[in-house]
């Protein structure tokens, strides 16, 4: 199977199927194995990533830069004002030209209009490292720590408390595609887009998976075996943030609502986390965390891509 991955994209978690997904994971598991025991690997010798962001962050720098190194490759970072995507020069032309210089790239950006348009004319495979619509690396880490907490992934039951935003869109549709039940509570206004929610309702009709969509905390953390979160206001919502923290006060993730969920209930967030807003210190900081081993394993999920497509 690893044959099929060479020269893909990865935009968006549906751009593989179920079992080609199965495959990423059980790899990074195994890529993760190695790296514990020591073991060096030069799987990319002589590749070179581009990583172009336009959205600053720790943890995909990081993990995108150290995961090539690890596997024998080269990162080259493009910061906003080294690339300018779509003003200075057009996306198409950017694609075109970097792709005669790299092996891959890697975009966070804004619009996930410029991730399609990137993998439309670049020669080398786009990896979306986030964009306003996806975060499909993020999902693979986190379905990794969900297997290795819990020993399955199907049948397991997530629960995302907050903003119906590009984290919860991408954990959705890797939950329906894997047969994970998947449930959200949205304060009004703050939904998963429709678009997003009839894919994931055609992936879960396949797998038998079960989705639910309420405005309620409580109704969806019930039975839970997972229970998710992120920040109110994502970068480039700024000016909506006193708004924010109005709305999603009732959709904080405290002691009270964990006490909903099962016993052995696993917390999640994909960091940075704003303490005291969407989650309580009590939470992040208590047994049923698990945020820094779910960080780790954005690591081990995009070494795991990146040797595939590479």
């Amino acid at each position: 199977m690893n044959k099929s991955f060479k020269g893909r994209d990865f935009t968006r978690v549906l751009d593989f199927s179920k079992e080609e997904l199965w495959y990423v994971l059980s790899y990074a598991r195994d890529l993760k194995l190695k790296r514990m025991a020591g073991e060096s690997l030069s799987i990319l010798k002589g590749k070179i990533l581009a990583l172009i962001f336009e959205k600053p962050s720790l943890r995909t720098r990081v993990s995108f830069e150290v995961g090539m190194k690890e596997l024998g490759g080269d990162t080259i970072y493009l910061s906003p004002q080294d690339i300018g995507l779509g003003k200075r020069e057009s996306v198409k032309d950017t694609a075109e030209v970097i792709s005669r210089y790299v092996s891959g790239i890697m975009v966070r950006t804004f619009s996930h209009k410029i991730v399609e348009e990137l993998a439309e004319y670049s020669d080398v495979p786009v990896i979306n490292g986030l964009s306003d619509t996806y975060h499909p690396c993020q999902a693979m880490g986190d379905m990794l720590t969900i297997w290795e907490k819990k020993g399955r992934i199907e049948g397991v039951n997530i629960a995302f408390i907050g903003d119906g935003n590009n984290v919860s869109n991408s954990l959705m549709l890797l939950s329906a595609r894997l047969g994970a039940n998947f449930s959200i509570a949205s304060p009004k206004g703050y939904e998963t887009k429709k678009e997003i929610l009839d894919l994931a309702f055609l992936e879960a009709k396949k797998s038998g998976a079960k989705i639910l969509v309420t405005s309620d905390p409580g109704e969806a953390v019930r039975n839970a075996d997972v229970i998710y979160t992120d920040v109110w206001a994502s970068m480039g919502q700024e000016e909506e943030k006193a708004e924010r923290e109005k709305v999603f006060r009732p959709y904080q993730v405290n002691m009270e609502l964990v006490k909903k969920a099962k016993s052995d209930v696993i917390i999640m967030h994909c960091l940075p986390a704003h303490r005291g807003e969407e989650v309580t210190d009590e939470v992040i900081d208590s047994p049923y965390s698990v945020v820094i081993q779910q960080a780790e394993n954005r690591l081990h999920a995009q070494k795991a891509i990146l040797a595939l497509v590479l």
